[in-house]
């Protein structure tokens, strides 16, 4: 099914472009303070390779073994290209994590933290980490609740040594964002954290308003996903 409007890669990168530049102008700030994220989940390596062609270097993947399948080619022929994990992560893809991505987006739990701790040091190689926060407190949704940020940043810096730099939330569904937008910059500003991870599609220029640096956006840039049929 294609997104009603949708004219191609090209044209939806341009459209996004222009609309962080909107939203950072309303609120006094530049463009260049804001990462935009494509999130590629379930686009194939020709789709990335368009968004390279039209000057997109960040990206985002769910999935461990998706980005595993898909990306050693695509760092190969473009290096410079940065690779960011916004999904969910399972202790036991810890390694994989850390050699494939650049950023990770979602550290959740002491278990997490420690194994990525581990294979930072195993690896020598440092992700920047952002802790995702559950910042409705949704029992259905990863994260750390609000209350128990700002000690969960304190462990995985001086405990697990981890690079953390920021926070992430998904507020829930069927709710104004920016309550929770603002709730976040609160959670990061407390314990020096600079950079905010908040905004999909249907947000983003309102988590740019309220401080978002990085936004993750795909089907505004892709177009609708086609999922593969269950059990296949």
């Amino acid at each position: 099914m294609s997104t009603p409007g949708y004219t191609g890669i090209a044209e939806g990168l341009t459209r996004v472009r222009e609309r962080i530049t909107a939203a950072c102008t309303r609120s006094g700030r530049g463009p260049e303070d804001v990462r935009l994220v494509a999130a590629c989940k379930t686009f194939d390596g020709d789709a990335v390779r368009e968004a390279i062609a039209c000057g997109q270097m960040a990206f985002g993947e769910n999935y461990v073994q998706e980005a595993k399948a898909k990306w050693p080619a695509l760092k190969a022929d473009h290096p410079d290209t940065e690779l960011h994990l916004i999904g969910p992560l399972q202790s036991n893809k810890a390694r994989e994590a850390v050699a494939l991505f650049d950023v990770i987006h979602s550290l959740d739990r002491p278990s997490l933290a420690k194994a990525l701790s581990r294979q930072c040091e195993i690896q020598e190689r440092h992700p920047v980490v952002f802790v995702q926060v559950n910042i409705g407190g949704e029992p259905q949704k990863s994260g750390v609740l609000p209350q128990d940020t700002d000690e969960f940043i304190e462990a995985c810096r001086h405990l697990y040594g981890l690079n953390v730099t920021g926070l992430m939330c998904i507020p829930p569904a069927g709710e104004p964002s920016e309550p929770h937008f603002d709730l976040l910059a609160k959670i990061a500003a407390r314990s020096g954290l600079t950079e905010l991870s908040m905004g999909m599609s249907g947000d983003y220029a309102a988590a740019i308003e309220h401080g978002a640096t990085y936004v993750r956006v795909g089907s505004a840039i892709f177009g609708n996903r086609s999922y593969p049929p269950r059990d296949q």
